[in-house]
């Protein structure tokens, strides 16, 4: 047992004898001794009563294995099996998904309770403490170790411990951190009562932002919710009744238009990009699906010359029109559609819609935008292998139309209140990061010995 009181020469002496009776019990592997810490290699000064210490030191490194799948018997017991997607942001790791019979246990590597999973291959430093004992895949590495358990996960959840996880790391096609890297990272260790209340500091501090964090999520988690609720007050004719009531407009004037009978429809195609001459120096917008992230377009990743128009498919227009995209993997959840003002044309993954003048082109962006679910989920083509639109039940679809003046009105009043629904939801979000920038700050405070 760790005594509360040692200074931290006398817990490290504590540390030693434990690591050395549990290698006289063959219970772990001893070590390579690993190399004395520079002065260099101090991210920062600590207290005098502290040290820096190299967490092969103080702590067992673990690399998880998968006892193979080709033997069912390994699996079904009751001994958690614990991946990446079990360290979420808890403190704890997240319920296993699998379990282990004690024969799959024999073929595995024993992780005790209270040990810091680390995720080292992939999304490099996500950590989470062990509930119970368990153990894990080879993408975990885990720190069993002899200090305060919530002292080393705080450490761990800090920008110094991750960003030298980060330096430590190589890649190829993925970043990974071997076990011999993590013993090599460096953490300020100080005595075990210290230990104590830097945590009880921390975890009391965390638990107020916590629960700001949980408001602010609250507005996130609804956005999406409230923007719908406006999309449908809108086009019911609620958002506007009151307006029709001073003019004396009846919500029966309202009809249902096909979108072909909106406007016109047209196609789009790609200059051959084996001619240069279409493509240098072109300064007419090519539209593509990659182009369509925002409900206005206002430039694309390429251009396009008057010679590659006119020697294609493609289709010159400078007139304001609404594009829907027809053909990409994103069709599986999100229709995108937006608008465009400025001189363009576009590839053959778009449908190309130029309103008539008695239809406002705003009013049908955000009517498109409204039932893009309702599109969706009618006009997709099936057995296809990639998501597509079918262009004839796509024209078929009906949109409420109204009249052309309280379309304006409809247009200028919803787009004011979705631009305030964003603004909130920015700030909301702006909230969450200076709350996680205030959370690291109070860890790099609490690791100096200054909180």
């Amino acid at each position: 047992m760790l005594n509360e009181s040692s200074t931290v020469q006398e817990l490290l002496a504590e540390i030693r004898a434990k690591k050395e009776r549990l290698i006289k019990e063959k219970k772990i592997k001893k070590a390579k001794p690993l190399p004395p810490i520079d002065n260099d290699e101090q991210p920062f000064e600590i207290p005098n009563n502290w040290k820096w210490v190299r967490l092969g030191d103080i702590a067992t490194i673990i690399t998880g294995t998968t006892p193979s799948k080709k033997e069912p018997s390994y699996y079904g017991g009751n001994f958690p099996f614990y991946k990446p997607s079990n360290i979420q942001s808890n403190k704890y790791l997240y319920p296993a998904d699998e379990y282990l019979s004690e024969l799959g246990k024999a073929q595995a590597r024993f992780i005790p309770k209270n040990s810091i999973a680390v995720n080292c291959i992939g999304n490099i430093g996500k950590a989470a403490m062990f509930p119970t004992d368990g153990t894990t895949n080879q993408q975990i590495n885990s720190i069993c170790h002899y200090l305060y358990p919530e002292y080393l996960y705080w450490v761990c959840q800090s920008d110094f411990f991750i960003t030298q996880l980060l330096d430590f790391s190589s890649a190829t096609t993925i970043s990974i951190v071997n076990k011999s890297k993590v013993e090599r990272t460096i953490i300020p260790l100080p005595p075990l009562f210290e230990q104590h209340r830097l945590v009880a500091r921390i975890e009391s501090l965390f638990a107020k932002l916590d629960a700001a964090r949980e408001k602010v999520q609250s507005v996130l988690d609804s956005h999406e919710t409230r923007k719908a609720a406006l999309l449908h007050d809108a086009f019911t004719g609620k958002l506007t009744a009151k307006w029709r009531e001073e003019q004396g407009i009846s919500l029966k004037d309202w009809q249902k238009k096909p979108l072909k009978e909106c406007g016109s429809w047209t196609g789009g195609g790609t200059p051959s990009k084996s001619h240069p001459e279409y493509w240098e120096n072109g300064n007419i917008m090519w539209i593509t699906s990659k182009d369509m992230k925002s409900d206005v377009i206002q430039d694309t990743q390429l251009h396009i010359t008057s010679l590659g128009v006119k020697e294609s498919s493609a289709i010159y227009s400078e007139n304001p029109a609404i594009l829907f995209v027809m053909r990409s993997g994103i069709l599986r959840h999100t229709l995108p559609v937006a608008v465009v003002y400025r001189p363009f044309t576009v590839n053959q993954d778009l449908k190309v819609l130029t309103p008539k003048e008695e239809i406002d082109v705003q009013y049908l962006l955000l009517a498109a935008k409204a039932f893009s679910g309702q599109i969706l989920k009618t006009c997709m083509k099936n057995g296809t292998t990639v998501e597509s639109i079918n262009s004839k039940k796509l024209m078929d679809f009906s949109l409420p139309i109204a009249s052309m003046q309280e379309q304006k009105v409809i247009a200028k009043k919803l787009q004011q209140l979705l631009d305030k629904e964003q603004r909130a939801r920015q700030a909301a979000e702006e909230t969450l990061a200076a709350i996680d920038r205030m959370k690291q700050s109070i860890l790099a405070r609490a690791f100096r010995g200054e909180l």
